[in-house]
C-alpha cells in the first residue's frame, strides 16, 4: 500500500501543480504573438455569434472594438510597436522555463516558486498604476489583476507542499 502523503506522493503532486502553472503561463504568453488576429476574431465574434455577450456586456464589446482598432492601426502604421507584445510573450516563455528547476528539485529551487509569487503580487500595483496612466478602464485592470490573484494560488499550494516535502526529508514533523 502506498502512502498518499509520503514524500513521493507529495513530489508527484508538486510536479502536477507546476505543470499546470507552466502550461497556463505559456498559453497566456503565447497569446501575445498573434494579437492582431486574435483581436480581429474576438471583435468579429462579438458582432456575430457572440453578440448576446456583447448585448449583455456592452462596455466589454466597446472596449474590444476600441483595442482592436488601435492594434490594427499600430500594425498598419507602426508595426514595430507590437514588437513589445512579442517581448511580453517571450518573457512568459522564459519565466516558464525557470520552473524546470522546481520541477526537478522543489526544495532546492523553492526560490523560483517564491519569485513567481512575487511576480503575481506585482501585477496588482502595476495594473493599478499603469492602467489609469494608459487610459485602461478599471474593470479591465481588475481582469488583469485577476491573473496575479489566480496565478498565486497554485504557487502558494506548491510552496506549502514543498515545505512539507522539505520537512519530510529532514525528519521534522
Amino acid at each position: 500500500m502506498s502512502d498518499t502523503n509520503g514524500p513521493r506522493a507529495l513530489l508527484k503532486r508538486i510536479r502536477v501543480w507546476l505543470i499546470l502553472f507552466v502550461v497556463c503561463l505559456v498559453l497566456s504568453g503565447a497569446t501575445a504573438f498573434p494579437l492582431v488576429t486574435e483581436l480581429r476574431l474576438l471583435d468579429a465574434s462579438l458582432e456575430g455569434w457572440a453578440s448576446p455577450v456583447a448585448d449583455l456586456l456592452p462596455g466589454l464589446a466597446e472596449w474590444i472594438d476600441r483595442v482592436e482598432e488601435g492594434v490594427r492601426a499600430a500594425d498598419e502604421q507602426a508595426p514595430y510597436l507590437l514588437y513589445g507584445t512579442d517581448w511580453l510573450a517571450f518573457a512568459h516563455l522564459v519565466i516558464a522555463i525557470a520552473f524546470i528547476g522546481p520541477y526537478r528539485d522543489p526544495v532546492r529551487n523553492i526560490w523560483v516558486v517564491e519569485f513567481g509569487m512575487i511576480a503575481c503580487v506585482g501585477i496588482v500595483p502595476l495594473a493599478l498604476i499603469c492602467g489609469p496612466v494608459r487610459d485602461i478602464p478599471l474593470w479591465w485592470s481588475v481582469i488583469d489583476m485577476s491573473f496575479g490573484v489566480i496565478g498565486i494560488l497554485p504557487l502558494l499550494h506548491v510552496r506549502r507542499m514543498t515545505k512539507r516535502l522539505e520537512a519530510a526529508h529532514s525528519g521534522r514533523p
